[in-house]
Formats: structure tokens, sequence, C-alpha cells
């Protein structure tokens, strides 16, 4: 007999929160590679990226969403943008509410602004369920109950969740796939993500040059790949992809922070990168790493552009 299940479902969901919510690490945790960037650095996510979960029964696309936050620099509010425009697009919105943080301004403000998509279905996510007690869980789950009812918002269900432990990363699925409409797989089976190479390329290198730089610095970068191909005239059987990337910063103060003295600090932001990248695309990584300015970026409608925001 047939293991098919007899219906199958497809769409998107999509996770929300303020940041530094857990949102990335539950996404990678869902689709079982790492697809997105994460960092203890707020704001490490700038654009909706879509990771795909293949079940029997239903294909669930998660798109990652930048953090709501209060925009202080154009990119701010490009990013806020975005968060909102995929909300309007998406079958599905989870609200991340880490169990770690009390609830505060930034989640009521979140929870009304979703509370406006009112026609799609709301789940709300305990993320960081391993870093508290059971009784705090008991108590964080009451005052999202409580959040939902304040904002008109019916949660179709409250999950307790850790992307770190694996603790009901199941269960988000199941409750996700729950809300899916009926349809036919969305993309070729396999795939774990539509993102072009290179942009997850450029997201990893930005994740390693985030690691270990001082606080003022995270949104300043950003990083582009000017080329990525195979070597040619390699053997078949050992190949070596080269990568070119540039590291953009606002100022030329902050090129000594990412250089490191004689080059130490970028060198190690390279390895860690190299290390990731290959880990990804399974092909040893040439890897050339340049530092550049492009003048306050972030509040430049030209930079940004070409940065590709």
């Amino acid at each position: 007999m047939s293991s098919t299940p007899e219906v199958f479902k497809s769409g998107f969901a999509c996770f929300v929160g303020r940041p530094n919510a857990g949102k990335s690490t539950l996404t990678n945790a869902l689709v079982g590679k790492k697809i997105v960037i994460t960092s203890s650095k707020p704001q490490t996510t700038r654009h909706a990226v879509r990771g795909i979960v293949h079940r029997p029964d239903a294909q669930l696309v998660l798109v990652d969403t930048p953090g709501l936050h209060k925009p202080r620099t154009l990119l701010g509010e490009r990013l806020n943008d975005l968060v909102k425009t995929t909300w309007a697009e998406v079958d599905v919105i989870a609200v991340c509410l880490p169990a770690s943080d009390k609830i505060g301004p930034g989640d009521r403000f979140l929870v009304s602004e979703a509370a406006k998509v009112a026609k799609t279905p709301k789940v709300a996510l305990a993320t960081k369920a391993d870093l508290v007690e059971p009784d705090r869980m008991v108590e964080h789950l009451a005052e999202i109950a409580a959040l939902g009812e304040s904002a008109g918002i019916e949660w179709a269900s409250i999950v307790p969740v850790s992307a770190t432990s694996g603790f009901q990363v199941d269960l988000v699925a199941d409750e996700l796939v729950k809300l899916l409409p009926e349809g036919f797989a969305l993309y070729p089976d396999g795939d774990i993500t539509d993102e072009p190479e290179e942009t997850l390329v450029a997201e990893l290198i930005r994740e390693a040059a985030l690691e270990g730089v001082r606080d003022e610095l995270p949104h300043s970068i950003a990083v582009t790949i000017d080329e990525m191909n195979l070597r040619e005239g390699r053997p078949d059987d050992k190949p070596l992809l080269d990568v070119y990337a540039n590291i953009f910063l606002e100022r030329d103060s902050q090129k000594g922070i990412v250089i490191g003295h004689k080059g130490a600090r970028l060198r190690e932001v390279g390895a860690a990168a190299r290390r990731q990248i290959e880990a990804l695309l399974g092909t040893p990584v040439y890897l050339d790493l340049h530092v550049k300015i492009a003048k306050n970026w972030q509040t430049d409608a030209k930079h940004l552009r070409k940065l590709g925001f």
C-alpha cells in the first residue's frame, strides 16, 4: 500500500519578531541546514530569505525577515517596509517572542502591526525555551495569550520552542503546515533555499566579519561579491571555487577594526568565512577579501542601490 498522504499542502510562513528573537536560528533548524546567518548582534538579517522544508505531506516555505524596529536610517526604513510587504504575501505569520525576555513595547508594537493583516492566521512562538525555568515559561505563555487578546488576535496556537536544543522544532513545523492551503510542491525536491549562491556566500562573509567587532560596527558592514567561479584547468575531482569579495564600511576609521593589526583580524574573518562557504557548497574555496569605504552608505539611496537594498 502506498504511503502517499491524501492531502498535500504547500505555502509560505513568515517568522517575525523584534531583532534577535531567534528567527534565523529557528529557520535554519527547520530547514536542517544553515541558510540564514545568525549573530548575537541584533539586526543581522537584511532581506527576506526563503528556506524550504520538505515533508511527505507538505512543502513549507519559511520566510525569515529582518527584525521590525524603530528605524534610524534609510536602510532601517527599507528593512521595515520589506517586513510588512512580506506579511501581506504569506499564508501564516509566526510571531517569535523570546521566553528569556519580558514582553515589552517593541513586542506590543509588532503584534499590533501584525493584527492589521487581519485574514492571515497567526501562531505565537515562545522561542529560546532552553534559557528559562518551567515556571517562567508558564508566566511567559500567559503573557503571550494576554498580548494576543489585547491586540485582537486569536492565536492559532502558542508553542514553546528552542531551535538550539531542538525542543519542539518539529511541532512548530506541524502547527504551521496545518494552516497552509492544499497545493502542489512549489520548489524541486532537495532545494533548501531560492537564494542565489552569491547572496548566501556574501552573507556568510558578513557573519564572519560581524563576530568580535565592537558594538558600533555591525550595521556599518555590507558585503558584495565581485566574482565567483570555478577555477579553470582543475581536474574534476579537485575543484576550487574562486571568490572575490568586498567588505564595505562607512568610515575610514572603521577599517582598522576590521583589518586588525598587520591584517590579523581580516585573515581570521577570511578563514571563518571560508569554512562556512565550503560547508554550504561542498567545494574547496579560495577567498580574496578587500575592505572598501562607501561613505555613510546606510543613509545614502545611491549606495543602498549599489549594495543591493
